[in-house]
């Protein structure tokens, strides 16, 4: 039967729950028990008491605390960096792994893993804590203490999930990486974090190709002095081995299996402070290296657990499957809340639509997932192939939709709801960010929902839309996106740089976080993010600062300078467009010698869409480049105020050679 209504409209209501769905709730039954009369009600009365909110949530989640915490929040350092549960000991894995393999839940499916050669290996809650506490016992055993920092650059596979728990058993810090990163960002991501251990494989398959990985990982390490030791992961597949070269390197290089194999499988979970950091996740910013974004223990997972509980409504019976990679935030958020709720967590590496159209749509028929989460990129993608192959497969287990990563437009909203979700499941748009440990704004599963939009603040984010004056924007007016509370999920801060986290996210006005994305909310109370408020590019949901992408292309040797802006594209959200100043006359095929350049630094995924050739950036009279001026002359658009900008006739060359003079 089904739950709601479709009525696309960007101003009409296209979903509303049914009575048994609100019945049926986890937020339901959360606010029950605390007497709160509503949804709003509880967004108000968690943003005024955010001590009594989390502390509810901690108890609701049936939080582990080795010793009981003393104090829910303080604020003794500032809003900035408020301490959650002081006092208290604990451990992610008791939590999320240890309480349900050594209870009755022990046999419940845990992992799901499908390779896109076809390969399937599961896991119950109890054979994953074996295995994760063997792991834990051989990274001891290679000199892996309490704090030092495991770099894991694998693909979508079991040994990701294995490895991370492994890490947070020891009390160590591990760095994910996306698996289709080139040696650059590798390397960089190992010096800035003083990775000791890099975990990586052979290689994967992208489209029935084998990708090397262990190469792209030797050459990172070169660079990375601090990494002593490399375990390499033999991908499984039904025909063994990826079939990439691998060269193992002696009293550095160890197999993952030899190393597993020779450990016990003795449980050890070390407990640690509250606080205690487990999760380095770089995010890129607009200008200089990679953030280094610090979640500990009771944050990140904490966090992921609430919104997957409250908007998603996750429970147990659930079979999760969200469309990602352990390198982004999403790929450890979906593993993690997931394993809170006790739920079964499926993961994928490989291609939505490979071999066939239907690929993604056989996985939900085959593992019955009920909760899907996929970014509108892909759904763009997928639409393009029609119908039929949705059609082709049972989708009746699917009770919850979920997307994140970047704005929706209606086309693609209007084709997940009505041909995945068959007009039955609700649209759980999510928005967020990898310094949050999750969402800010969700379209939740027991409110009405509008095409695109957002049904506002998920409980516990004293979220506000300010005006250039710092004062609450009224409907229709667009603004930043604030915070105006602290919550546990909230990085602790850039690995080693205190300063830079203030800078980003506190300087603009007293102990409030501006997080950077444009909003706007409508007369009915619905919120729509417009995009980005700085110069952040985002491909396909995936996050890079123009600085990586600028310090790629310097890799050519004939790249004089570059400015690195993200436009329009009707499949990926974004595009990358790199407009670059070379040394001497250009010749042809030197542009695409460029990307090739950045592609291969960065990563295939992240090759430019365009590499434009210019004669100057614009720049202000100090020589900083004005991107937002260069973006708005390649696409033709107004770019406002110009008065900073020393060289005005740059801008005319670029408008010259962008799309509407291309």
């Amino acid at each position: 039967m089904a739950d709601g209504g479709f009525s696309l409209g960007s101003a009409e209501v296209a979903f509303r729950p049914s009575p048994k769905l609100i019945r049926q709730a986890n937020l339901t039954r959360f606010m029950a028990a605390w007497d709160v009369q509503s949804l709003d009600a509880l967004r108000a009365r968690a943003a005024a008491d955010p001590e009594w909110f989390w502390d509810a949530v901690v108890k609701d989640l049936g939080w582990h605390f080795d010793t009981p915490y003393e104090r829910v929040l303080d604020l003794t350092e500032g809003v900035a960096f408020a301490r959650w549960f002081v006092g208290g000991t604990t451990n992610l894995a008791s939590t999320l792994l240890d309480r349900h393999a050594e209870g009755s839940e022990k046999n419940r499916l845990a992992l799901i893993w499908e390779g896109e050669d076809g390969t399937i290996a599961k896991f119950s809650y109890r054979e994953l804590f074996v295995e994760a506490n063997r792991m834990a016992h051989a990274l001891e055993a290679l000199g892996v203490q309490m704090g030092d920092v495991v770099g894991l650059y694998l693909p979508m596979i079991p040994q990701a999930v294995i490895a991370s728990l492994a890490v947070a058993k020891l009390g160590a810090i591990y760095v994910p990486m996306f698996s289709g990163y080139g040696a650059e960002a590798v390397r960089t991501r190992l010096v800035d974090a003083g990775v000791k251990v890099l975990i990586t494989a052979d290689g994967f398959y992208r489209r029935g190709r084998p990708v090397a990985m262990k190469q792209v990982a030797d050459e990172a390490v070169r660079g990375a002095p601090s990494v002593q030791s490399v375990v390499v992961v033999r991908r499984p597949g039904s025909d063994g081995p990826v079939p990439v070269p691998v060269t193992m390197e002696p009293g550095r290089d160890v197999e993952w299996q030899v190393i597993r194999d020779r450990a016990p499988d003795s449980p050890l979970t070390r407990s640690v402070p509250s606080e205690h950091p487990f999760l380095i996740m770089y995010t890129s910013g607009t200008t200089g290296r990679p953030k280094g974004a610090v979640h500990t223990h009771t944050g990140f997972p904490l966090k992921a657990a609430q919104d997957l509980e409250h908007a998603f409504d996750l429970k147990a019976e659930d079979v999760l499957f969200w469309f990602t990679d352990m390198g982004w935030m999403m790929g450890p958020w979906a593993v993690l809340g997931g394993m809170a709720a006790g739920s079964t967590v499926l993961i994928y590496d490989g291609s939505p639509d490979y071999p066939a159209p239907d690929r993604l749509w056989q996985m939900v028929d085959r593992h019955g997932v009920s909760v899907l989460g996929i970014a509108p990129t892909a759904i763009r993608g997928l639409m393009a192939h029609g119908s039929d192959p949705v059609k082709r497969h049972d989708l009746s287990s699917l009770r919850i939709l979920g997307s994140s990563g970047e704005p929706w437009n209606p086309e693609p909203w209007a084709w997940f709801f009505k041909e995945v979700g068959q007009g039955r499941c609700p649209i759980v748009n999510y928005s967020g960010g990898t310094e949050i440990s999750g969402g800010i704004l969700a379209a939740f599963a027991i409110e009405p929902q509008k095409p695109c939009a957002f049904s506002g603040p998920i409980p516990g984010m004293a979220a506000d839309v300010f005006d250039d004056d710092g004062k609450p924007a009224p409907p229709g007016a667009v603004g930043e996106l604030v915070l105006k509370a602290p919550w546990p999920g909230m990085t602790q801060g850039f690995w080693h740089d205190r300063a830079r986290y203030l800078d980003a996210y506190w300087m603009r006005w007293p102990d409030v976080w501006v997080h950077g994305d444009f909003v706007v909310r409508d007369d009915d109370g619905f919120w729509y993010i417009l995009g980005r408020s700085d110069d952040t590019i985002k491909v396909a949901g995936k996050r890079l600062g123009p600085a990586e992408a600028e310090s790629a292309a310097g890799a050519h040797p004939r790249v004089r300078e570059s400015a690195a802006v993200g436009v329009p594209h009707p499949v990926k959200g974004e595009a990358l467009v790199v407009l670059v100043v070379v040394d001497g006359e250009a010749d042809p095929g030197l542009a695409d010698a460029i990307a090739d350049a950045i592609g291969q630094n960065l990563g295939k995924a992240l090759r430019p869409e365009r590499v434009v050739l210019v004669p100057a950036l614009p720049k202000t009279r100090n020589g900083k480049i004005v991107r937002r001026a260069a973006r708005a002359a390649y696409l033709g658009v107004e770019a406002g105020d110009l008065s900073a900008v020393e060289n005005p006739e740059a801008l005319d060359a670029i408008r010259a050679r962008g799309v509407s003079g291309a």
